[in-house]
């Protein structure tokens, strides 16, 4: 085997994970759970929606690309000329999907039998593209249609305008969907372009998990590989354009047929310049902080709960990676001004007050004991430690980065993520009312 093969035993979780890593690149894992009767396995690209601008490593040019394409062609894959590729899987018993997010692609499938077979399926149709110019034609029908959809959804609006209001000119205020306009502009040359520069192996990883056979997987991968005469080359250079410190716009009201208004008050944080581990603590650095200013254990939340201001429907979540960060706090809610200035004010008392080291020590035993559950969630393994793994961390790290958290750490993410100079509101009022 020429594959570098590397064993890690991880002593909190007692689990040992099989690494392999191919002359071409690419990275594989796989983590034998005995006795699970499902299996999974998932095939990621480093390439998500905010990749517009980029150096094709293949022969150096820079090139733009219509917004929307990394999801338009996560679809068009699964397009073979001999069908579609869900219909292969579904003869196998195994149930498929894809996902595209602002920075990563994924394809997936899990089953309980046959897991060479579709194995080999996902290796095959990832990175064996068939576009047609009619294929695309019928595809963009299709997702113009789903634009629309999500048009007509509040929650989608609240959150689509409020990135808008927070970025100038950040690719992640774009809708990883694209536009309808933007997704005309696509055509099968573009996206054979796309596939060729963010589709070689050195881009990728696989990850595969349950009851396996970590060197089968490992010498089936190798085999798959052998024939397509990949080369080693340099990663894909992106170029996000500069981004203003400031928000764009600090108000944003919409209006749609809702029952409820929703309100959203997001803050705009520097690209963490931490790499690694040090970039996952600032993560979960900012997660104990959003749960310990707005969590449901809060006086805070109880308060406006019981008030009636606000439902089991709010809360708070950070988005952090090397290239943008941002975090939300909000819901459905009788008041937005009323809820917008008791949140306000929350934030202005834990400033003041400091962040409570007994509140942080608890909730880290509560993402403890929530991670080592979700531990038995094949999905979770998986699609998780890929988003990690593309962050130059790792998800077996967690409970060491977590355990190693104090409140002096998470009161300094208070100024970086929380600042209110650098915030702004959006609002979704019902149609029938006037905004406030």
């Amino acid at each position: 085997m020429t594959m570098d093969v590397r064993r890690h035993h991880v002593r909190q979780l007692d689990e040992e994970l099989t690494v392999g890593t191919l002359p071409n690149g690419l990275e594989v894992f796989v983590l034998r759970k005995p006795g699970f009767s499902k299996k999974y396995a998932v095939f990621s690209t480093r390439y998500g929606s905010i990749d517009r601008t980029f150096r094709h490593p293949g022969d150096g040019t820079w090139h733009t690309v219509p917004d929307g394409i990394a999801h338009f062609l996560e679809h068009q894959l699964f397009e073979k000329e001999g069908g579609n590729v869900f219909d292969r899987f579904a003869a196998l018993g195994a149930s498929a999907n894809a996902y595209t997010s602002y920075t990563m692609t994924s394809y997936l499938f899990s089953c309980s039998d046959h897991f060479e077979e579709n194995l080999d399926i996902l290796l095959d149709f990832v990175q064996e593209p068939y576009f047609t110019e009619a294929g695309v034609a019928k595809e963009q029908g299709i997702i113009e249609q789903e634009i629309r959809m999500y048009q007509d959804h509040p929650g989608y609006r609240v959150m689509r305008n409020l990135l808008q209001a927070l970025y100038h000119r950040h690719p992640v205020r774009i809708d990883i969907l694209g536009t309808v306009e933007s997704i005309r502009a696509i055509d099968a040359d573009v996206l054979y372009r796309c596939h060729e520069a963010f589709y070689h192996p050195g881009n990728m990883a696989l990850f595969a998990v349950g009851d396996v056979d970590p060197e089968g997987v490992l010498r089936l991968v190798e085999a798959d590989m052998a024939g397509r005469g990949y080369e080693p080359r340099p990663p894909v250079e992106r170029d996000d354009p500069e981004e203003p410190q400031q928000v764009r716009e600090r108000r944003v009201v919409d209006r749609m047929n809702v029952s409820r208004p929703r309100y959203l008050l997001g803050f705009k944080a520097e690209a963490p310049e931490a790499e690694g581990r040090r970039l996952l603590a600032r993560q979960v650095a900012v997660e104990l902080l959003t749960s310990a200013v707005f969590g449901r254990s809060t006086d805070f939340f109880q308060r406006l709960y019981e008030e009636g201001l606000i439902d089991d429907g709010f809360g708070a979540r950070a988005v952090i990676n090397r290239r943008f960060a941002y975090t939300v706090v909000g819901g459905e809610t009788r008041d937005p001004q009323r809820l917008h200035e008791a949140v306000c004010a929350q934030i202005e008392r834990v400033r003041t007050e400091g962040v409570n080291p007994d509140d942080v020590a608890r909730l880290q035993r509560r993402d403890m004991g929530d991670f080592l559950r979700l531990f038995n969630s094949l999905e979770f393994i998986a699609n998780g430690f890929l988003s990690y793994h593309f962050m130059g961390a790792s998800l077996l790290e967690y409970l060491e980065v977590l355990e190693g958290i104090d409140a002096a750490m998470v009161q300094e993410e208070l100024d970086r993520h929380l600042d209110l100079e650098r915030s702004a509101v959006s609002i979704v009022e019902p149609s029938r009312r006037r905004p406030v």
